[in-house]
């Protein structure tokens, strides 16, 4: 019988299937941080359980971390309680560690493939939402919740109920300034914040296959953000080169018997699923939202539609536009902005940055704008400063800080202000995400390099066809 890719990593991983009930489903990674594992560690030892195989968790601070002076104390209480409290119970557990001032610290989606640690074929979890970004390597990835991390901490399997299996294909070349976070917003527009629930997706055309490993990290790490339970791309010769010779990666003999298995892993001819979708990568343009949610999106150079045009309740959507202070009609070419954010796990790599001064070489920073460039890891940050381009960055006003989540949630020292409004490359926008008050456009870091430099909402197509 014809499997898809979804199905063949899911069905090897099933220790014991309940009857009318969910699957007893085995763990192959687990990466942990500060945030969502103490309360898991003390259910742990409440009932007086220990970590079954610590060598299949991983711990990272990432979310708490500041972004400058990392070599001091941190500040907020309850960050640095949380941080204190993950490396005790790695040590505690003989489970990795790596705290701030670890060369291998950074955003968990970012250094866990950095690394050698996601793999093809591989189930992870993670106490975060966004652990669908291992999907890009062919693995099934999802965020599981506290009493699950306790699960898995002490049994290695969870309990999940097979989810549906959806293929979204991109058919085409991608046009002038379209990146794949361009890519994901589009189609988290077309599917708005629900039109996945339910369902693992699989990404699949020739613009997934053309995309580089990071592109396909930002493409899946964004399913989550139209319901979906996570996202895959079927591993190819661009994985299995990226995977190669990394820290943790399989080598020698192993390596050849992993490779057996990885070339297996496509969906096979025939194979169905319960729903599928086809787009034009024409038809995709670079894409900014609007609103207080990731389906709320379109491209730059549109205009915010009229209520009765857009799915969902008229007194909801006019709120979200009221939050923002947008109004029907308007366009988003020429909005002041006052912050810039680059980083987060999805757009943190040294890729992204790489984009962003692709537009900001030669150029100055607007005065009216406050950026934040947070690379994902240290390893992004050394890339940076190996291709030159830390002197980009630094030339053109803007100043590198150190890894970690940032501005991507207000759950650090990063916050922006009451009513500021913020192009942000990060992958959630609701009201306060960045900070109490603050007003969230989410874009890529092409769109955000840009408006960094006017100070407003900026095609970047403006700045390249210029650059020809």
């Amino acid at each position: 019988m014809a499997k898809t890719l979804f199905d063949k990593v899911w069905d090897s991983h099933v220790v014991r299937q309940v009857q009318d009930g969910p699957d007893v489903f085995f763990i192959d990674r687990h990466f942990i941080h500060e945030v969502t594992s103490p309360v898991a560690f003390l259910g742990l030892e409440s009932r007086g359980n220990s970590v079954v195989y610590p060598e299949r968790t991983f711990a990272t601070a990432d979310h708490n971390t500041p972004t400058i002076n990392q070599h001091l104390p941190v500040e907020d209480a309850l960050s640095a309680n949380q941080l204190n409290a993950l490396e005790a119970n790695a040590k505690k557990h003989g489970i990795s560690h790596w705290g701030l001032g670890d060369i291998n610290n950074g955003i968990v989606h970012v250094v866990g493939p950095e690394n050698g640690i996601t793999l093809p074929g591989a189930t992870i979890v993670c106490g975060d939402s966004h652990t669908s970004t291992h999907g890009a390597f062919g693995a099934i990835a999802f965020g599981i919740g506290t009493s699950e991390v306790e699960m898995v901490l002490s049994t290695q399997c969870i309990m999940q109920p097979k989810p549906k299996k959806m293929r979204i294909n991109v058919n085409g070349k991608l046009g002038l300034g379209v990146t794949p976070k361009d890519v994901a917003l589009y189609i988290i527009s077309k599917q708005t914040t629900s039109g996945a629930t339910g369902y693992f997706v699989e990404y699949a055309g020739d613009v997934f296959e053309d995309m580089s490993m990071e592109g396909r990290m930002t493409v899946c790490n964004l399913s989550i953000e139209m319901g979906a339970r996570g996202g895959m791309i079927a591993p190819d010769q661009k994985t299995f080169d990226y995977i190669a010779g990394r820290a943790q990666t399989p080598t020698g003999a192993d390596w050849d018997k992993a490779m057996k298995y990885w070339e297996t892993l496509s969906t096979d001819e025939g194979a169905e699923f319960d729903v599928e979708f086809n787009y034009e990568s024409s038809d995709i343009e670079p894409m900014i939202t609007y609103g207080t949610n990731p389906g709320m999106g379109m491209g730059v150079t549109k205009s915010i539609p009229n209520a009765e045009n857009v799915e969902g309740g008229i007194e909801t959507y006019k709120k979200s536009l009221g939050y923002m202070d947008f109004h029907e009609g308007d366009s988003m070419i020429g909005k002041k902005i006052d912050f810039v954010f680059l980083g987060s796990c999805t757009n943190g790599r040294i890729e992204d940055f790489r984009d962003f001064c692709s537009i900001v070489e030669g150029r100055k920073k607007a005065e009216n704008v406050t950026a934040w460039l947070v690379p994902g890891s240290h390893k992004v940050v050394d890339q940076i400063k190996e291709e030159g381009l830390l002197e980009i960055i630094e030339g053109a006003g803007f100043v590198l800080r150190e890894p970690g989540c940032s501005a991507c949630l207000a759950m650090n020292d990063d916050k922006i202000p009451a009513g500021k409004l913020s192009v942000s490359t990060s992958n959630r926008n609701f009201e306060g995400r960045q900070g109490p008050g603050s007003r969230t456009l989410l874009a890529s870091p092409l769109v955000a390099a840009a408006s960094a430099v006017e100070g407003v909402v900026t095609d970047p197509r403006t700045i390249l066809n210029a650059q020809k």
